[in-house]
């Protein structure tokens, strides 16, 4: 599996090579002339690098899945990750810590941790999240969400607004 991913993108199970090529091929389309895209070896999740911001990548798929929407015919969600650690809760919290600059002093957060391959409890990976992060929680609408995705020894972590997740299917429609 990639180790140092900045996106993530989910597929119905049994698609992970057609979604990785779409991906491959759109990342190319935007401007990146060499991605890398691979399995994780969870069902229906792929993992990417890009050299290109994944935030700018979200970005440029929406418009182009606005413009042309037949390109996206396997992904489901494409999901900027910031920062990639060892799934170790030492290191989770430093990260998360380190994240939370970007919410503002006014904004309110959640946590929305996708675990696959560990055996941490959810509760125990948001606690340690968020114990240096003061700010005011809003499960509903928050401003921010700080996004722990689990994925076996990895863990990708952002602090992202909700809107910076791309849900194919909800935005096809």
């Amino acid at each position: 599996m990639l180790r140092d991913f900045n996106l993530l993108a989910t597929t119905s199970r049994g698609f992970e090579d057609a979604a990785c090529s779409e991906l491959w091929y759109l990342l190319g389309e935007i401007g990146d002339s060499a991605p890398t895209v691979d399995r994780t070896g969870v069902s229906g999740l792929i993992a990417a690098r890009t050299v290109l911001s994944p935030f700018d990548v979200i970005e440029k798929f929406r418009k182009i899945l606005h413009e042309r929407p037949y390109e996206f015919r396997y992904m489901l969600r494409i999901i900027p990750i910031e920062k990639v650690v060892r799934t170790d809760l030492g290191e989770i919290q430093r990260v998360a810590t380190e994240l939370s600059l970007k919410i503002g002093a006014n904004e309110t957060f959640r946590v929305t941790v996708e675990k696959r391959f560990t055996q941490f409890a959810t509760r125990d990976i948001i606690e340690v999240a968020t114990a240096n992060i003061e700010r005011n929680v809003d499960l509903n609408n928050p401003n921010k969400i700080l996004l722990i995705e689990v994925i076996g020894g990895l863990t990708g972590l952002s602090v992202i607004k909700p809107e910076e997740i791309l849900a194919v299917m909800k935005e096809k429609l």
